[in-house]
Parts: structure tokens; sequence; C-alpha cells
């Protein structure tokens, strides 16, 4: 390659070299000579003003070797340590602290440093090992004794079912979204100049409010169903959307079953601990026949749940970028979703109104025919017909 001759060279015809090939490689040139070549962005820069300028008289004027400035680490060799301890720092407001309360960028290290650039510093900071890293999430906080176990039970359960050709489900709420001309994540392909024009701030449109989409994914069969709820998300609403379930898909699949296992959450419209919850399912139960068999997730475990990796990310993946314009768009974009394993998806729209704080009973706990089971019922229980 053309950079492995810069050795053979003076300083003038590297840095004149290096400019010649940043403009022929165009936009982009400068930084991708500096990452092959080691130079610095200044010194192609100069190379490239030198090449296009054609009252340049030749001059074989050179330094001598070692000429110019002295490197700032070669004057103040303690500034390496100095800016190290600056990085090392993890302790924001400590009163012994250089920084103070200033995040550790180039520009807050310079003023402490005085008489150094930012660009310096940020090429000692590379130089020394240090990258641009962002917070990783990684640290669960408490975990449950038994969450592995639990695990291993939903697995156990699940397994059970899909032999004997019951239907198992994993259910969950969507995050909420505006409806309207508003900004979505992602990027699509589009002509060049002619991207999506979209609202510049997420307030929400009165007469289209927010959506709701409850999912319920059966794991046997690949299948998705997605009630998609325009009022508020509480345990009657994500009853409500297994009972559509039901209604459309689940009754016709497994016309000889009566007995169906739901996995979900242990928070949120159907929670472990929520009342109405198991109310709603009780009512299911009666209306359909069904024995139905819950299992929770462990406090904290949501994201292990099927549904939000096999179904979620793929009906965001498939409306990334496009604006969720209307109700008619939101079940169209979410109905397309398919996956090179098969995977189908079906929606619809509920316009049904959900009251929020509805009190159930100790007289109507009573009556619900609920078996917890042994191992740990707040998790694990079944409801039957009355």
């Amino acid at each position: 390659m053309w950079f492995t001759t810069l050795s053979e060279c003076n300083e003038v015809q590297r840095r004149r070299l290096a400019g010649i090939k940043a403009l022929e490689i165009g936009r982009g040139g400068t930084t991708r000579v500096c990452t092959l070549t080691g130079m610095s962005h200044h010194t192609v820069l100069k190379g490239i003003r030198e090449v296009q300028d054609k009252k340049r008289k030749s001059t074989t004027r050179l330094r001598k070797e070692g000429g110019g400035r002295k490197k700032i680490i070669e004057k103040r060799p303690d500034i390496i340590a100095k800016i190290k301890k600056i990085l090392d720092e993890t302790t924001a407001g400590d009163p012994m602290s250089l920084l103070k309360w200033s995040c550790k960028s180039t520009n807050a290290i310079a003023k402490i440093c005085k008489e150094i650039s930012p660009d310096t510093i940020g090429r000692i900071i590379k130089s020394e090992g240090y990258t641009l890293q962002a917070n990783k999430k990684s640290r669960e906080g408490k975990q449950h004794p038994d969450r592995n176990a639990q695990f291993e039970y939903i697995n156990t359960i699940a397994e059970r079912f899909v032999k004997q050709g019951a239907p198992v489900i994993s259910v969950d709420t969507k995050k909420k979204e505006l409806v309207g001309d508003f900004k979505n994540q992602g990027r699509s392909w589009h002509q060049k100049g002619k991207a999506t024009i979209v609202r510049v701030h997420d307030f929400e449109i009165p007469e289209l409010g927010k959506v709701n989409p409850y999912g319920i994914y059966d794991l046997k069969r690949n299948e998705g169903w997605v009630n998609l709820g325009i009022d508020h998300d509480t345990a009657e609403f994500a009853v409500e959307s297994i009972r559509q379930w039901w209604i459309h898909l689940g009754r016709k699949i497994y016309k000889t079953q009566t007995r169906l296992l739901v996995t979900a959450d242990c928070g949120g419209s159907n929670s472990a601990r929520a009342r109405l919850w198991k109310r709603e399912l009780q009512t299911l139960a009666n209306e359909t026949g069904l024995t139905i068999t819950i299992a929770h997730y462990p406090p904290g475990t949501s994201k292990w749940n099927k549904i939000e990796h096999r179904l979620f990310s793929f009906i965001s993946m498939n409306w990334k970028e496009k604006p969720l314009y209307n109700h008619a768009t939101i079940i169209n974009l979410i109905a397309a979703t398919t996956t090179k394993k098969g995977l189908k998806v079906y929606a619809r729209l509920d316009k049904k109104k959900y009251l929020k704080g509805i009190k159930v009973s100790d007289e109507e706990m009573a009556r619900i025919n609920i078996k917890p089971n042994e191992f740990h019922g707040e998790w694990n229980y079944t409801i039957k017909p009355n």
C-alpha cells in the first residue's frame, strides 16, 4: 500500500503525499489517512493546503532531525500521571477531586492541565488505553434466592403442557406509544433529502392519545396476538386481551383442550399481587370452561419473558422510523410483522374503556376457585371454573 512508502519520504513529502491521498478518497479522506498513517489531523490538512496552493514555491528546506517543538510529555513528564489521576476519580462532588462535579471531557481536563489543548489530552488518553464508554447494565441488584428455581419450574411446566397439546402463552404489555406524526426510533431507506418529516416535540395529541399494545405469544405455534388498547392498562384490560385471543385464535386451534398455561411478569397489569387480575381470570375460566394455570416470572426478570424477545422486539424492528400516524397504521404495522422462522402476528383495536382503581373485596376473593402451588404459591397458582 501507498502508506508503506512514507518511511522513505522526508517530512514535507510525507504530509503532501498524505494530502494527495486524502483528496483522492474524498469525504472522510482526512480521517481515513490519519488512521492509516498515524499522522495528526492538522498535518494532513496542512499537506492538503500545500498541494492545493498553486502559487506555492518549491523548497528543499527541511527541519533537522528532532527539530520543532518538543512534545508536551517530554516537557512535562508528570502530565500523564496527572491525567490518569483525574480519569480514575469516580466520586462525584468529592472535595478532593480535581474535577468536582464536572464531566471527564477533554475540555474539562484541559482547564485543569494548563497550556495543554483538548486534542492533545485526547491523544494522551487514547495512548494510555482509555476509550469512550457508556454505562453498562449488568448489575441486577437484589435477587430472590429462588429465582433460578422458578425459571426451572416455568420451563418444566411449559414443556409438560406443550407435550400434552395444551396451549402455553406468554403475556405482557408493550410500552405505551404516542399516536401521531412523532419521531420513531430507527432508520430506513429513502431517496436522498426525502426523510419523513415529523413533529419536533413529543406532546400528546388529545384526539389521538396513546395506545397500550397488550401481547399474547403462543410458544408452541410461534404466533402473536396484540390487543391494541386506547384506554388504561389495567388487569381487566389484560384479561380481556387473553379473552379476545381465545375467541379469535385459541379455541379454534385448541378445540379439545380444557387447560391453559399463562406465563407473565410479576408486576404491571398482570401483577401476581393484583386482586382484579385473579377475579377477571376467574370470570374468564367460568366463561370458557378452561382451567387456567398462571406462572409468574420472579421480580426484576421481565426481560426473560418470552414475549419480549420473540414478539415485541420484532414489532419494534418492523415499525422502526415509521411514524404511528393513527390506529389503522399501528394495526397494519403490527400485523405485517414476520421473521425467518415464520412468526405470524394478528392485531385488533380495543375501543373499550377500562376504569382505574377498581377494588376487589374479601368476599369476592373468597369466591375465586384458586389453588396455589406448593412451590411459591404467590407466583404459581391454578384457577378452575366455579
